[in-house]
């Protein structure tokens, strides 16, 4: 994969949404135990567990009947899979890697961190989104609580793109410097929308600072959308773009509704920062929608009949630090299944309005001026050092 490429749109594939981990991971692990030539993963939360146990003894079994398993975990977010769990995949052949294992002297280097959610599975599936492998997503004792979520199960011409993006990441983590790629010579050329209703699909990914098309692509939609903006993320601190952009379709009469996080979250401190944003919105007319039966962990975005679904929230600290990769898709059955799971969430959401906004406890005032106030300051500090 040449340094800042950008993916073309890629036909005739098939599309299935997927929510929920008591919907996917039986799926997921269907795919793994047919698997004949080859496993591959790349992820950022793996952590000891129930789930877990399932998803290593597939790989376990893969391996032993021959099936080449190849593993890229994040240097932190598999702090917590345990070296009892990481010798029984070694054991079976599994091949693991990670992404820029913590070290005190890379300091702040220490951010730089692998966020996406790849699994493919010989050359003819692959499962993209934002679920990690630990119980928070699926537990198979309790399949009633877990973290709501989402994957697309993709398979056709696409999945070679895909393989591509993993292939890339495997071999560059190898190297010393794994954060840092050469900067492309000029901003990435997102390819045009097609023409088409079904089908169509395309990996976009960024790469740190150094390539953002991820970011550059939903930009382009949000500007040319004409009847609905529907976005999903669990940390909502987006880019100043993003939030402009959101709000001028909002004033020229596109429908924009956000679905975020309510007091069930991971990160309440990312929470009351975002909320410092919710004014400006509403004023603009966007609507805003906490979920509330768990945490709303998808990170989905529906701008009329483009969908956009995967492992990046579009806010600064995932942009600058972290690889990403959503599936771009113009498919007229996603697009239904997406806008039909984000309706389901909305009837089960608490609506944000002004009054409502202005009639919050005093409490939850202080906490948003405080985190607010951090994040700002952090983000400052970190553009004038960058």
């Amino acid at each position: 994969m040449k340094n800042g490429e950008v993916f073309s749109w890629q036909h005739g594939n098939r599309f299935h949404l997927s929510v929920d981990g008591p919907q996917f991971f039986p799926r997921i692990l269907q795919r793994i135990d047919e698997a004949e030539r080859s496993v591959d993963i790349e992820l950022y939360l793996v952590e000891d567990g129930l789930c877990a146990e399932r998803v290593i003894a597939s790989l376990v079994a893969a391996a032993e009947r021959g099936v080449q398993v190849r593993c890229l975990f994040d240097g932190f977010g598999c702090l917590k899979l345990g070296q009892r769990s990481r010798q029984r995949l070694r054991d079976a052949g599994v091949d693991l890697r990670q992404y820029n294992p913590l070290r005190l002297r890379l300091k702040f280097r220490n951010l730089h961190r692998d966020h996406r959610k790849l699994i493919l599975i010989d050359d003819t599936w692959c499962f993209v989104g934002g679920a990690g492998v630990t119980d928070e997503f699926w537990n198979p004792q309790q399949p009633e609580n877990h973290w709501h979520e989402v994957m697309v199960e993709v398979s056709g011409p696409l999945v070679a793109d895909w393989r591509r993006l993993f292939e890339t990441q495997w071999a560059q983590c190898l190297k010393r410097r794994v954060w840092q790629m050469p900067l492309p010579q000029r901003l990435p050329k997102i390819p045009a929308r097609p023409d088409v209703r079904d089908g169509a699909g395309r990996v976009a990914y960024a790469a740190a600072r150094q390539h953002r098309d991820i970011l550059y692509s939903l930009l382009r939609q949000l500007r040319r959308a004409e009847r609905r903006i529907f976005l999903a993320t669990p940390y909502f601190l987006p880019t100043g773009r993003v939030r402009r952009e959101l709000m001028r379709a909002a004033r020229r009469g596109v429908e924009v509704r956000l679905l975020l996080t309510s007091r069930n979250t991971d990160h309440p401190s990312i929470r009351y920062a975002g909320q410092r944003y919710y004014p400006r919105l509403l004023r603009a007319g966007v609507r805003i929608f906490e979920y509330r039966p768990h945490f709303v962990h998808l990170k989905m975005v529906l701008v009329d009949d483009w969908v956009s679904v995967g492992s990046c929230n579009f806010d600064h600290w995932n942009l600058r630090w972290n690889l990403e990769a959503n599936l771009e898709a113009v498919d007229a059955q996603l697009s239904a299944a997406v806008a039909h799971s984000f309706e389901c969430d909305f009837e089960q959401s608490r609506e944000i309005d002004l009054q409502r906004w202005h009639a919050r406890p005093l409490r939850q005032r202080m906490y948003q001026r405080l985190w607010g106030l951090l994040d700002r300051l952090v983000i400052n500090i970190f553009n004038r050092s960058g």
